[in-house]
């Protein structure tokens, strides 16, 4: 655990404060997260053959995604608003939930890590994928919302245990 004075976003007095970032060199960073979303396997299946009444699934949910993941500092009150290079959010039927698995990799070379929008991208897909279905399946359950791993900057790289 941190110490709280170790804690990056409060100064000294404890206040909340955004992260100076100008000194720090721009680097090459990448930020993977995951999420599911569990449900009764007769509401993958109907997902799955296109019988949800607001579209696709699977599409709609990747592009909320996407469009989460660009607006995390909109979202997040001390991220810093970041450019990314690329954002790719994944959402995969998993018949051994049953439901879908939500991944989010997101890039950039910047003064401050992505880790943020990955998790936002996979969270908001997840988010998606209940609002689509939850007409047939309102016991759905979003688990799993974590960091999997996570490459530059001065904190070095990170891997959860599986």
């Amino acid at each position: 655990m941190t110490a709280p004075n170790d804690l990056t976003h409060l100064d000294a007095q404890g206040r909340a404060r955004m992260v100076e970032v100008d000194g720090k060199p721009s680097t090459a960073r990448e930020a993977l997260a995951e999420a599911r979303v569990v449900m009764a396997a007769e509401t993958l299946r109907a997902a799955l053959a296109g019988d949800s009444r607001k579209g696709d699934v699977r599409a709609v949910a990747e592009i909320a995604g996407i469009m989460a993941g660009k607006r995390t500092s909109e979202l997040i009150p001390l991220c810093h608003s970041i450019a990314l290079s690329s954002l790719i959010v994944d959402v995969s039927p998993d018949d051994s939930l049953p439901g879908y698995c939500v991944t989010a990799r997101a890039r950039t070379i910047g003064q401050t890590g992505v880790e943020m929008e990955a998790l936002t991208a996979a969270s908001v897909a997840a988010l998606t994928i209940y609002d689509m279905l939850k007409a047939r399946d309102r016991g759905m359950r979003i688990e799993g919302v974590r960091l999997l791993e996570k490459s530059g900057g001065a904190s070095g790289d990170y891997k959860a245990a599986p």
